[in-house]
């Protein structure tokens, strides 16, 4: 029998990688068991590295390696004995070392330095949807009503590209990914899906799928999916971000002091901040709902802080803590290896 895999990756652009994708035909055995199927089984491809900012005309071979791989939702109807797949890859070079532009593998490294910390992520993926130039919701000319209304909104005034929405949620679960929920954000057009919570990788590479899923879902409405910081530059609208939670066993059983990890992370501050996200100064300006970018400060449920302490983190004493710095456009790898090794020097 033979299923479709589609081999998804990350390019070279700068300063804010694309997603790539090509599907390879391979061949299954009769007896199957999508349950016992393992990495091993999906090959080693290739690609044309010149095409995506990540080789040389005269040297472009780069190649695919699979490291995880999903139920593909998109092209399973139900009726396959053994579904069609996506497969996310790392990027190598034919010599055998990771790209440049892999930063899984810096993370996978990581990891496994730092596995009996027991590290839990979240991520809340912003997004707005573009159509004809304009997110969906502004008119051709002028502009709508105020933020205000939008946030959670219900209504064909308030919420815009909700059938894509549905659909891709729809398609986040059936990938079985870590899908914990959406809502419609502060502006048109604008809303949030939310990964997690779960080891550092897993929430990183479910991220990247669940982006996967949004574009080639949004293919078929017209819409174009923005990841900018800054979506609607000029009035008074919020920016997007990815609001990165992040516990470790001992902050979830209270044996850690969060005010040490706090200071850990104010130290720190630039360095996260030039890892955050291009354009991250046209998000963080210390309006809608955020700190300035040259300004660090933590608070109890204060979304206007670089670091939120949620008010049932403080009456316990123990929990997570929640970095609003990062980017809608952020790559998840950088950001979460980030984390862990400002926590944990």
């Amino acid at each position: 029998m033979k299923i479709m895999a589609e081999y998804i990756w990350l390019d070279g652009k700068k300063p804010t990688p694309s997603l790539r994708s090509k599907t390879k035909i391979l061949e299954i055995g009769p007896d199957t068991k999508f349950e016992r199927y393992s990495l091993s089984n999906i090959p080693v491809w290739g690609f044309d590295g010149s095409s995506t900012e990540q080789a040389a005309g005269n040297n472009s071979d780069c190649v695919l390696k699979p490291v995880a791989f999903f139920y593909d939702p998109l092209r399973n109807n139900g009726a396959e004995t053994f579904p069609h797949l996506l497969v996310l890859n790392q990027v190598f070079i034919p010599q055998g070392e990771p790209h440049p532009s892999n930063t899984r593998i810096n993370l996978e490294q990581l990891v496994e330095e730092h596995q009996n910390d027991e590290f839990w992520f979240g991520i809340e993926q912003e997004y707005t949807f573009f159509k004809d130039g304009q997110p969906l919701g502004f008119p051709a000319s002028g502009e709508p009503e105020p933020q205000g209304k939008y946030y959670c909104g219900i209504g064909a005034d308030r919420a815009f590209g909700r059938e894509i929405v549905e659909e891709h949620m729809q398609a986040c679960l059936q990938a079985n990914l870590l899908f914990a929920g959406i809502n419609a954000e502060v502006m048109p057009g604008q809303w949030e899906y939310q990964i997690g919570s779960g080891a550092p990788l897993q929430v990183a590479d479910h991220l990247i799928i669940a982006r996967y899923l949004m574009e080639r879902l949004a293919e078929k409405y017209g819409v174009v999916v923005s990841l900018s910081p800054k979506p609607k530059e000029d009035g008074d609208w919020n920016g997007a971000g990815a609001h990165t939670n992040f516990s470790t066993k001992a902050m979830r059983e209270g044996l850690v002091s969060f005010e040490e990890i706090i200071l850990k992370l104010k130290a720190k501050h630039q360095e996260h901040i030039t890892i955050y996200g291009p354009e991250i100064e046209k998000r963080l300006t210390g309006k809608h709902e955020t700190c300035d970018y040259r300004t660090f400060r933590s608070g109890i449920s204060d979304r206007g802080a670089s670091i939120r302490i949620p008010w049932q983190v403080h009456l316990a004493g123990k929990g997570y803590l929640e970095d609003r710095r990062p980017c809608a456009n952020i790559d998840p790898y950088e950001v979460v290896a980030k984390i862990i090794k400002t926590v944990q020097e």
